[in-house]
């Protein structure tokens, strides 16, 4: 029997990032930048306001003291975008838009509300420092600087500033595609009456969001039955447009399961016995040919087991794939409200709801029955208790692990 640890360490030693792309920068939300974006320029180019009001040569507005304001002369408007910067002349002020060129020769930008906002002579109420209202050449990135560092995960704030930078193309890791494929006769799509002794098929659609939440590309393929001809056919079909191959179901060493014999000539699946629960028996492996190779992950079919499954082994590989650093969900230490039996030399993942602070600490109680988790009970979990190998019950008051599903 494999350790969860080991069958972590080799999903993880066999997958890397995929191939980085050039992409438009609408394409880019959320990927992981592939290199560094480096400003061609200064950013702003040369100085611009800050806000609305009227750029000045501070050595012009001795005098200006509360009930006695300085007035001048308006010489000309600037609005943003415009051209080129004017050269401001002693004695005078240039009204200006927020991010117009200061003239050559203003120092500052009094606010408009603190003037009285003149278009031909402004009475000016205050002097500002040297520099105030002034968005200095380079203030946002300076020529040749590193603007956003390989690695970066682009948001609404990393990508606006690329698009300062002027660039409208990035390189990223781009997120995979995960086709998932549920394999069974007995599985009936909802919204369609099962057979005798069918089941409606739950696995895959859990997967599908589960993939998107890591913000990898899901592709379901649907139901495909135990017919070794079909899953065959299915599989190398859908090999052409994924990164990622995730089949729930197939798994049991019945005659009527066919997913290890289906896989045998197409690649380098292995399946192991984990000691895990929910799940025990679990392929990984590459399928297709060298030039396209991609993971095979081969989860249990039930649902709580897939799901778990998917935590534990999937999402930290695809959130590698995708260039992530950060692979795991959030972690806290929780004491148990009431004890339960766990079985000896397994580690057991139980649905379970966390509450509490950082503050005053965590407590966490199991939702339904450890022994046998089900899917309603996790739909209300907020987090997985994980007891270790070592423990053959939980016991009241005792601490334990937790892996964060959700806030």
């Amino acid at each position: 029997m494999r350790s969860v640890q080991d069958q972590l360490a080799a999903v993880l030693a066999a997958v890397g990032p995929v191939a980085p792309l050039d992409v438009v920068l609408s394409d880019a939300a959320g990927c992981i930048l592939a290199e560094d974006v480096v400003a061609p320029a200064d950013v702003p180019a040369q100085p611009v306001a800050a806000r609305d009001g009227y750029a000045v040569a501070t050595g012009d507005l001795r005098g200006v003291a509360p009930g006695s304001p300085v007035a001048l002369p308006v010489a000309h408007d600037v609005l943003a975008g415009d051209p080129t910067a004017l050269r401001l002349a002693p004695g005078q002020a240039v009204r200006i838009a927020s991010g117009g060129p200061v003239p050559a020769g203003a120092d500052a930008v009094v606010p408009a509300e603190d003037t009285d906002r003149g278009s031909v002579r402004v009475a000016l109420h205050r002097v500002p420092a040297p520099g105030e209202g002034v968005r200095a050449a380079g203030t946002d990135a300076a020529r040749g600087a590193v603007v956003l560092a390989a690695g970066t995960r682009l948001g609404a704030r990393q990508l606006a500033t690329a698009a300062a930078a002027g660039r409208g193309r990035l390189r990223v890791h781009p997120a995979p595609r995960v086709v998932i494929v549920s394999i069974g006769s007995e599985l009936a799509e909802p919204g369609t009456p099962p057979r005798d002794g069918g089941v409606y098929e739950s696995a895959g659609h859990a997967l599908e969001a589960a993939v998107r939440d890591t913000g990898a590309t899901p592709v379901r393929v649907g139901v495909v039955p135990d017919d070794r001809a079909v899953l065959s056919e299915s599989l190398e079909d859908q090999l052409v447009r994924a990164d990622v191959v995730v089949t729930t179901g197939g798994l049991s060493e019945s005659q009527h399961d066919t997913l290890a014999d289906v896989l045998a000539p197409l690649g380098t699946v292995r399946f192991d016995q984990v000691a895990m629960a929910p799940g025990f028996r679990h392929g990984f492996g590459t399928v297709g040919d060298g030039v396209h190779a991609v993971p095979l992950f081969a989860l249990p079919g039930h649902p709580v087991a897939s799901q778990v499954a998917f935590e534990v082994f999937v999402r930290p590989a695809l959130r590698a794939m995708a260039g992530h650093t950060d692979l795991f969900r959030p972690s806290v230490t929780a004491r148990a409200d009431v004890g339960w039996p766990s079985p000896a030399g397994i580690r057991q993942f139980v649905p379970a709801a966390v509450v509490g602070t950082p503050g005053e600490g965590y407590r966490v109680m199991p939702v339904g029955d450890p022994s046998v988790p089900s899917i309603g009970g996790l739909a209300h979990a907020n987090a997985l208790a994980v007891v270790g190998e070592q423990d053959s019950a939980v016991v009241a008051g005792q601490v334990v692990h937790c892996l964060v599903l959700e806030g």
